[in-house]
């Protein structure tokens, strides 16, 4: 494989599309509507069946309305708290070679090698890389021709 070097902006859009590209394949994709159900449930116990104070009962339900929120805008959540990183708007400089993949923008570099990747999923959008420690980076498929594209997922098959 030869070397390709690209560059590309950490902007909102791209990390909009990691996101909403990632987000099937990771541990938290569907939500899980447990915790939010015992904070409620607890609550509404301590209000209505004891003679306690009703600030337990009603900090458990605010956490509960808390968590719900939380669960609704993750999107929007985790956006803004990429928007801001000093990451953001930066310049990635993205190098694919032998050795594996590398990032590097004026605040990070990472280095993933092949060797590392467990396997890769493939999205409408973008590549998937799962590192053996679960890790998973994301690039999208408008930095790459499909000849590249076909190249890195051999690569991975190749190394196993």
């Amino acid at each position: 494989m030869q070397t390709f070097n690209t560059q590309f902006t950490l902007s909102r859009e791209y990390l909009a599309e990691c996101f909403d590209q990632s987000l099937p394949y990771g541990k938290n994709a569907r939500p899980n509507y447990l915790f939010p159900a015992l904070l409620f449930g607890t609550g509404s116990g301590l209000l209505f069946f004891t003679d306690q104070p009703t600030i337990a009962g009603v900090m458990l339900i605010a956490l509960c309305a808390v968590e719900l929120l939380h669960m609704r805008f993750r999107r929007a959540w985790w956006l803004a708290r990429q928007m801001w990183g000093r990451s953001a708007n930066s310049e990635v400089l993205l190098t694919i070679d032998e050795e594996g993949v590398k990032t590097q923008n004026p605040y990070t570099e990472t280095a993933l090698r092949w060797a590392d990747i467990e396997r890769i999923i493939e999205t409408d959008l973008g590549l998937i890389l799962v590192a053996k420690s679960g890790a998973q980076q994301y690039l999208s498929k408008s930095l790459f021709t499909a000849t590249l594209i076909s190249a890195i997922v051999s690569k991975t098959f190749h190394q196993q």
